[in-house]
């Protein structure tokens, strides 16, 4: 026969297993921050946009500023080329997602991430009721695009500057290898 006490013991001993897994499960459901977005100062936050034909993206706030990335495999409109038109990064740079009505500010201009080659544009847009900046961006790796919008003070070169830097870390450039890797 089984002593009180070691039913006892085995009962707090099953608790505490029990308590120990649900800690587990709710610290893997929390995103931690990695070393380089503690260092850069860029804290992921939800991707926003509902899902479509393309995998979800990832986006990241610093100062004021929102960063949001997605591939979209298979869709480059020229494999050889690239993004080189502005009516192209128009159309594919998911500034749309922010503003239907969305207007060009200014010519885009040619852009280099890591290895991947591309254009930058500025747009005006409405964003949660007022008139923000936004700077969209179509990359492309082979006939994979990796498209990007910038929200903030983006006619700030510092603060763009400052966006495209962090697209060139490893926070960015893992998942999104990752990404074109396993399609």
């Amino acid at each position: 026969m089984i002593s009180r006490r070691t039913i006892v013991q085995t009962s707090l001993a099953g608790g505490l297993i029990v308590a120990l897994a649900g800690f587990a499960l709710i610290a893997n459901l929390v995103p931690t921050p990695d070393r380089e977005e503690q260092a850069t100062g860029w804290r992921r936050i939800a991707w926003p946009f509902p899902r479509d034909a393309f995998p979800a993206g990832r986006a990241w706030t610093r100062d004021g500023t929102e960063v949001y990335v997605r591939p979209k495999l298979g869709f480059c409109g020229n494999c050889d080329t690239g993004v080189v038109e502005d009516s192209e990064v128009d159309r594919v740079s998911d500034v749309d997602l922010f503003d239907e009505k969305f207007v060009p500010v200014a010519a885009g201009k040619r852009i280099q991430i890591t290895d991947l080659s591309g254009r930058a544009r500025l747009y005006r847009i409405r964003k949660d009721g007022r008139e923000r900046l936004a700077q969209g961006i179509a990359v492309s790796y082979n006939c994979d695009l990796i498209v990007a919008v910038v929200v903030g003070k983006v006619d700030d070169d510092a603060v763009a500057k400052s966006a495209l830097r962090f697209l060139e870390t490893n926070t960015v450039q893992v998942w999104i290898n990752a990404l074109l890797e396993g399609k």
